[in-house]
């Protein structure tokens, strides 16, 4: 008896083993294109021309592409740092972008969001569903009626184009609103009875128990404004406002891939720490939203 409860614990270790392995195999793979991207970040141009040249420049053969550069080299974080002065441009117009989208949401968010959680009013349900069904479509379905709007407001060429639709976004609402609905509605009567006036139930009391909804609203709308595209290309005619987002294809495309890999890995440096630093509260959004009304 005792020599089968052996074997059988021997084989759920092994078997344990067996699925650690499998795991790191899957996470290697997974971690691949960012090692990809830091080798590539410290490659001087010969190199990179011979493992990418059938990729970069159309010559004959197949790329290659080693974990670690032979002959590491800084020539093109000097060359982006000091060189490349559109970088910086395009750099804090992602900041601006970004900063006054979430900036926007926190003020405009936490209040639509409170509001469908603890208050009562006419059309309650109808207006919920319309966030829920405007969260769902995509860029492309509101792409025409977004630019006739913002054309009319004389915002199309403008960071504003941008950031406002950004603003009123109906995402962190129903991130939001789901850790709203969890406070007790206990609270905010005793809360009333002594006195507090709407703006104290808010400021002192949904915002602190709700701040992990908040965070994680946060830290998506940044993931999701750190890296726009098509609202940027469609809305911005002038170059100089173009955030990060936009100058990694162009640059790409000159066939400076030294530069390329260097200001991918600037731009996702922000979003890596900025992920890593609100994972937990990322975690819970994520399953509040998984929540069924």
């Amino acid at each position: 008896m005792h020599h089968k409860k052996t074997n059988k614990s021997h084989n759920i270790r092994l078997g344990r083993k067996f699925c650690w392995l499998v795991l790191a195999l899957f996470a290697v793979a997974a971690l691949y294109p960012v090692f990809f991207l830091l080798a590539g970040s410290f490659m001087g141009d010969d190199e990179l021309k011979r493992y990418l040249g059938a990729i970069v420049s159309g010559s004959e053969g197949y790329a290659d592409f080693p974990l670690l550069p032979l002959f590491p080299t800084l020539r093109h974080y000097v060359e982006i740092f000091l060189d490349t002065p559109e970088f910086f441009v395009m750099f804090w117009n992602s900041v601006k972008i970004t900063f006054g989208v979430l900036a926007g949401q926190f003020l405009v968010g936490t209040m639509a969001a409170w509001g469908f959680a603890k208050h009562k009013f006419p059309g309650k349900r109808g207006f919920f569903l319309i966030y829920m069904i405007l969260m769902l479509m995509p860029f492309q379905v509101l792409m025409l009626s977004d630019y006739l709007v913002l054309d009319w407001m004389r915002l199309t060429d403008s960071l504003w184009g941008i950031i406002l639709p950004g603003v009123f976004s109906t995402f962190p609402v129903f991130i939001m609103y789901r850790f709203f609905t969890e406070i007790p509605d206990s609270l905010i009567e005793s809360a009333k009875l002594d006195g507090a006036k709407e703006w104290q139930l808010f400021c002192y009391i949904a915002v602190p128990m709700g701040s992990s909804g908040i965070i994680s609203a946060m830290v998506l709308g940044f993931l999701e404004y750190w890296s726009l595209i098509e609202q940027p290309l469609t809305f911005l005619k002038d170059k100089s406002l173009f955030p990060l987002s936009i100058f990694l294809p162009d640059i790409t495309s000159i066939g400076k891939s030294g530069v390329a890999f260097v200001a991918s890995v600037i731009t996702f440096l922000p979003a890596l720490l900025v992920f890593l630093g609100g994972q937990d509260y990322l975690e819970q959004g994520i399953m509040a939203g998984a929540v069924k009304e």
